[in-house]
């Protein structure tokens, strides 16, 4: 059995994929069996007749996970809404059980398995159930990423404080770079976070123009950019 990893963004549009995909790509470079999933994704477009899952499948090409995208991403979901509203909205039932028998598979067959959430870790998967919920049921460790901007300082101490009060053990903190032109907060968001949590920031991720284009660098992009320490003591662990 593999490792896992929970990777959640403090809001939506923060870069989570990105960072998982360049994570996946390094993880991959240094010689693991990387796994992927992404319980639910939301806010997709039809493709072939089916609702392609675009992020997950982000996930697959970024890490060789040979795994079918289905089992990658069980659900898929058309509304650009949260997942437990999305699926109430198009009468889908999400399975937990199916969730975590889908990890289980994914997860043996790797040395270690990168779990995606969507948005934050409140986010609803079912109604009274958030992806803080599932982190924990999966007892995954967290990697919290956050959008280099005005706000990355509240919503991040807010995502790690509701981590511990969960009683989730946090890896780190990844701030990305969301546009292209540096703000004064983007610039000071380092300094700030430093002297307000003691939780490692684990990379800053520069800003990525022409995205789709460079999707096949992310390895070269991200080599340096991201402290890989405290996973790989996770994989040295019996």
């Amino acid at each position: 059995m593999g490792k896992g990893l929970f990777i959640a963004g403090t809001d939506t549009g923060v870069g989570k994929t990105l960072v998982a995909c360049g994570l996946a790509t390094l993880l991959k470079n240094r010689g693991y069996k990387v796994g992927v999933m992404k319980p639910a994704e939301t806010g997709c477009a039809e493709k072939s007749g089916q609702l392609f899952p675009q992020d997950a499948f982000y996930l697959q090409q970024a890490s060789g996970c040979q795994a079918p995208l289905e089992k990658i991403c069980p659900y898929s979901l058309r509304a650009p809404l949260a997942p437990g509203m999305a699926a109430a909205m198009e009468k889908v039932e999400i399975d937990l059980s199916l969730i975590a028998s889908l990890y289980n598979e994914i997860n043996s067959a790797h040395d270690v398995t990168l779990v995606e959430g969507a948005g934050g870790l409140l986010v609803p998967l079912l109604p009274r159930y958030c992806y803080a919920n599932l982190a924990r049921a999966m007892r995954l460790p967290l990697l919290a990423v956050a959008a280099n901007r005005l706000g990355a300082i509240n919503h991040l101490l807010l995502t790690l404080e509701h981590a511990s009060c969960r009683g989730l053990r946090v890896l780190g903190y990844v701030l990305n770079q969301v546009a292209s032109e540096h703000s004064l907060a983007a610039k000071t968001n380092p300094a700030a976070l430093r002297s307000l949590t003691s939780v490692p920031c684990l990379g800053e991720i520069p800003y990525i123009a022409d995205l789709e284009n460079k999707r096949p660098l992310l390895g070269d992009l991200f080599e340096g950019r991201l402290d890989l320490q405290p996973l790989d003591a996770i994989m040295s662990r019996g």
